[in-house]
């Protein structure tokens, strides 16, 4: 059975798996109509345009995840005298294919996030300060680890390590502020957006090119999509909606542009394929499933081995003949024994090693057990499995929106840094034009000292339907008061501060989203659109005849 790591490199070798069934023909198969394409000679002002050329791929980082079963749950054992994780309740779901990190996010890509705050926001200290791992998080009041509250982070020797200190706040706004950078550089390089040469002032413009743009904020992905970010490239789309000679539909657009029959520029949107997914944080059910790599020991949906750790066996060291005996993951062996003995050092790390180190899973992923905790997605309830969908469950907290800052155009609000504005969902439909409206209305007279987590006032809506059978707030604290609430976040996968009970995929515990550790990082993910198989390679399947240009019959 050939390992998901080959498996894997033949995914990014192809990364190519056109959307479903979407017309590949020039025409479409139901009104005869030619799509607009750049190649076309007959494009008509208001003609449809189709990404028939689109071809589907990892962001940078990102490794493509097969979907399948998984009983969550299933691979928990329970060891002598450690305390078993009780809660853990064994249930048959499905999870859908998806991406995730290669690694754990790294001190320099941390570092790269900070680079960017400063040299966009300079005389913004709150906003870098915001976003600084808490280094503190290493001092303990009897070991000496102050060389690490002012090394880690930032010195080169860590420059490959897993980033700690980081909340779960802070480790989902750098997803959000990922996807937007890694957004921006696909559609400058590809001109859609001005490149960078041009945009640094370096670039020779052509004739005709639209002005350099300077917006007044840094490029958002959500604030582009909804047209809010004017800035198009020398291979900007052409605007097949908008009449020949007329002035662009954005503003600041370019009156009769410079595309073939004179048709003006526009923004890309999702329909062209270009824009990527967001980067997130991965469900747990997500987290366990690419954790527990199974797919290596999978032919023909038959499982022919089980595990309890992301590597086959029962124990912690390698069986193989060339590493036999060493330790595959970065944990705690024994009270006090952090990392072997002096010259034969076994998991060759005392507190964090590289995020690239020991043999990756199945999957391709490294350090899916120990070194640092991973945060997940999910808010913490001990009977979350009990009750979550059986198709890609996931406990949140409440669905939200990005609060309209014009209801009639469709605008939305952004902060000063550019980011679109969220607020609670405030219906579970699609609303009339009229309900919209009057509903942004009464959006608009609630205080702002409205509670963010608290369904929005005046409605009938109650927009907490992740958490509606919601019933597990019972972990009390000696005093009584509740350890669990809606700050509460999953965190799995054990550290190097932890024995090896916690390197089980299927343990979790939790801590508040707004706190950190020296013992958590984190890993991001992303949706996988369209067909949930990845490689077709060697796979049976039934042959579909390729779609034919649709024709019109011209009778007599």
């Amino acid at each position: 059975m050939k390992k998901l790591i080959l498996y894997s490199f033949t995914c990014l070798s192809l990364a190519v798996v056109l959307s479903g069934c979407s017309s590949k023909s020039a025409s479409s198969s139901k009104t005869g109509i030619p799509y607009a394409n750049r190649k076309s000679k007959n494009n008509q002002s208001g003609a449809f345009a189709v990404a028939t050329q689109y071809k589907r791929a990892p962001g940078p980082g990102l490794i493509p995840i097969e979907g399948g079963v998984l009983v969550v749950g299933g691979s928990a054992i329970e060891i002598p005298g450690v305390e078993p994780n009780i809660y853990n309740y064994k249930r048959q779901v499905t999870v859908p294919s998806f991406y995730m990190d290669e690694t754990e996010v790294s001190n320099t890509d941390w570092l790269e996030y900070l680079h960017w705050i400063r040299y966009n926001y300079p005389e913004d200290q709150e906003y870098y300060y915001n976003e600084l791992p808490d280094t503190l998080v290493w001092r303990q009041a009897l070991s000496y680890n102050e060389p690490y509250v002012d090394n880690y982070l930032r010195h080169p020797a860590y420059r490959d390590y897993p980033v700690v200190g980081v909340s779960w706040e802070q480790a989902s706004r750098y997803c959000e502020w990922r996807t937007s950078r890694a957004n921006e550089f696909i559609l400058r390089e590809k001109g859609i957006l001005t490149d960078y040469k041009t945009l640094a002032g370096n670039g020779k413009a052509k004739a005709g090119d639209p002005a350099t743009p300077r917006p007044d904020k840094p490029f958002n992905t959500d604030a582009y999509l909804n047209g809010q970010y004017d800035d198009k490239g020398r291979n900007a789309f052409i605007d097949y909606n908008t009449k020949a000679g007329a002035a662009t539909t954005t503003a600041g657009g370019t009156a009769g542009g410079t595309g073939k029959n004179n048709q003006p520029r526009r923004t890309a949107t999702l329909e062209d394929g270009v824009i990527m997914q967001p980067y997130r944080l991965p469900t747990e059910a997500e987290w366990e499933y690419a954790a527990l790599g199974l797919i290596g020991n999978t032919e023909y949906e038959n499982i022919n081995q089980n595990k309890i750790y992301p590597w086959n066996g029962l124990g912690v060291s390698s069986a193989k003949k060339k590493t036999r005996g060493m330790i595959q993951a970065n944990f705690k062996r024994a009270p006090g024994d952090y990392m072997g003995v002096g010259g034969s050092l076994n998991d060759k790390g005392d507190l964090t090693v590289p995020v690239i180190q020991y043999a990756p899973n199945d999957f391709g992923l490294y350090n899916m057990a120990g070194n640092v905790n991973e945060w997940v997605n999910d808010v913490y309830r001990t009977g979350t499995f009990t009750d979550a969908d059986a198709f890609n469950p996931y406990r949140g907290n409440y669905f939200t929106n990005k609060k309209l800052a014009d209801p009639q155009s469709g605008k939305i609000a952004l902060d000063k840094y550019g980011n679109p504005i969220k607020e609670n969902a405030y219906s579970g439909r699609k609303q009339t034009w009229a309900e919209k409206q009057a509903q942004a209305k009464r959006a608009d007279s609630i205080s702002k000292s409205t509670d963010p987590q608290s369904p929005v006032a005046s409605t009938s809506y109650q927009a907490d339907q992740r958490g509606y059978r919601d019933r597990q707030n019972t972990l009390l604290n000696e005093e009584g008061v509740t350890l669990v609430n809606d700050k509460s976040r999953v965190y799995k996968g054990g550290s190097w501060n932890d024995m090896a009970y916690w390197l089980n995929p299927a343990t979790r515990r939790f801590m508040q989203q707004d706190e950190s550790s020296a013992e958590v990082g984190f890993r991001c993910a992303m949706t996988m659109l369209g067909a949930p198989e990845i490689s077709t390679a060697g796979k049976r399947s039934f042959k579909t005849p390729p779609q034919k240009p649709y024709r019109v019959s011209r009778g007599r």
